[in-house]
């Protein structure tokens, strides 16, 4: 067994206090040593397993004895023997050999040392479907280029954040079922090593292919390959998490918009401290934490894309270092940035009355043209009333931007003589859930249609909130 401290030492070279601090066990676990080294010895079970039943001589008690040692990995000593070796793949093979002796001539067998190297986002999104179903008919104020536009609803602004989730959810569903085994290949993708095993018989290296794909769990291989899979593999799969990271910074960046506004917060805890100088300020750490790191996530794709443009021939090393970095951040910092927006999720809070002061204050300019329409109805001149209207409008505007008031607009036309035909109505008028078009139908249509359904594979795996250290 491994030594006292020895994996945790060898896990320190990988993990940051990003990572020991805010990434889930699981991920954690997924690029730890004990996975790796664990993987690789369950490849060479497999390859060895492929092997004996083409008629390779190996005895039943060689794949007992590495079917027993698969989880007794002393780190200790593939340490030494890295150092030693200078192959981080040999120096596994020799500790795995240590423990299996009967199977140590058997271990890696024809192989290169290339033979062996989303429900968080499922979570965030149902936890913004019930926040979209339960707000999906509160008039909210919308904005274009940041100014005030026509209303919208606050479960219509989140279902523009969700759509962009499922988008991502597709395209990780996608990537992920397109990924493919390298299978056994040998030092140039050729087969050679195999084929010289099996005596020139084609069919059983085909076979072997097929029988070790199988056994790790893939339903397809590579037909061609250099040394590795190709390289663009890794931009497709660093692509999707990318823009993942995009949809994360869109979303954190609305949240931290609406709590200056006043009208949504994050979770905010009963102690928490905001600032040290301003007692009173809430700030949306949280949110500000997503965008930082959805920053970084967005970077990481370039490594692969310059990883795979400069590959020779059938393989070169300078591959190896950089991806043993990226790929783990870049799925780290994911799992960081989904657990966080997840939190997030389960916690927002709406101010209903901060939202309807604010459309108070924007309202009685949008609804003119309804007043306009109104005045017509009631048999007046629509020239001589856009007159009336845009002189009153000039003078509201004057009294909020020149004076710091309140908007007046609607006081200005009941005082009015003129639009006493439509004074009775002018309560309908201003209903702001005449102004949200068809935001809760679509809201609905939307969770029904593709929301729900999209969810339907995770069921089951969604529960359990979600805790933060702050």
């Amino acid at each position: 067994m491994a030594a006292p401290g020895a994996e945790e030492d060898a896990l320190a070279r990988y993990r940051s206090p990003l990572v020991s601090r805010y990434a889930s066990a699981e991920m954690a676990f997924n690029f730890s040593e004990r996975k790796k080294f664990g993987t690789w010895r369950r490849l060479w079970l497999y390859l060895a397993q492929a092997e004996k039943s083409l008629g390779l001589p190996i005895t039943d008690e060689q794949i007992q004895e590495m079917e027993a040692n698969l989880d007794n990995i002393d780190f200790k000593m593939a340490a030494e023997e890295e150092k030693k070796l200078r192959h981080d793949v040999m120096a596994h093979v020799h500790t795995f050999a240590h423990c299996c002796p009967k199977a140590a001539a058997i271990i890696h067998l024809g192989a290169t040392s290339c033979y062996v190297g989303d429900n968080t986002l499922a979570r965030v999104i149902s936890r913004l479907a019930d926040f979209a179903e339960k707000y999906a008919e509160l008039p909210t104020l919308g904005f274009t280029h940041y100014q005030p536009a026509q209303l919208t609803t606050v479960g219509k602004r989140c279902c523009l954040w969700i759509q962009d989730l499922c988008m991502d959810l597709q395209k990780l569903e996608r990537a992920r079922d397109d990924l493919r085994f390298r299978g056994v290949k040998g030092t140039t993708g050729t087969q050679a090593s195999f084929l010289q095993l099996f005596e020139g018989d084609h069919s059983k290296v085909e076979e072997l292919d097929r029988l070790v794909t199988a056994k790790a769990g893939f339903k397809r291989a590579y037909i061609v390959t250099g040394q590795t899979y190709s390289r663009k593999v890794d931009i497709e799969v660093m692509s999707v998490l990318a823009s993942l990271g995009a949809s994360i910074h869109k979303i954190c960046t609305d949240i931290r918009l609406l709590a200056n506004l006043k009208e949504i917060e994050e979770p905010f805890e009963k102690d928490q401290i905001g600032s040290s100088a301003m007692p009173y300020k809430r700030n949306p750490m949280r949110s500000e934490r997503c965008c930082s790191l959805a920053r970084h996530l967005m970077t990481l794709v370039l490594d692969p894309l310059q990883t795979a443009s400069v590959q020779w021939f059938e393989r070169t090393l300078d591959d190896s270092a950089n991806r043993r970095v990226c790929l783990a951040e870049a799925f780290l910092t994911a799992d960081i940035i989904l657990s966080t927006l997840q939190n997030i999720s389960e916690g927002l809070v709406v101010y209903p009355k901060v939202i309807a002061r604010r459309i108070r204050q924007e309202l009685p300019f949008m609804a003119t043209e309804n007043i306009i329409m109104a005045m017509v109805k009631a048999g007046g001149n629509r020239q001589d009333c856009h007159e009336k209207i845009r002189v009153l409008s000039q003078q509201a505007a004057a009294v909020v931007k020149q004076e710091g008031g309140d908007n007046d607009l609607i006081d200005r036309v009941r005082a009015d003589p003129y639009f006493s035909p439509i004074h009775g109505h002018l309560e309908s008028l201003l209903d702001p859930s005449s102004f949200t078009g068809r935001a809760p139908q679509q809201v609905a249509k939307f969770l029904k249609e593709e929301v729900r359904p999209a969810l339907v594979p995770y069921q089951g795996k969604m529960g359990g909130k979600i805790e933060l250290a702050l």
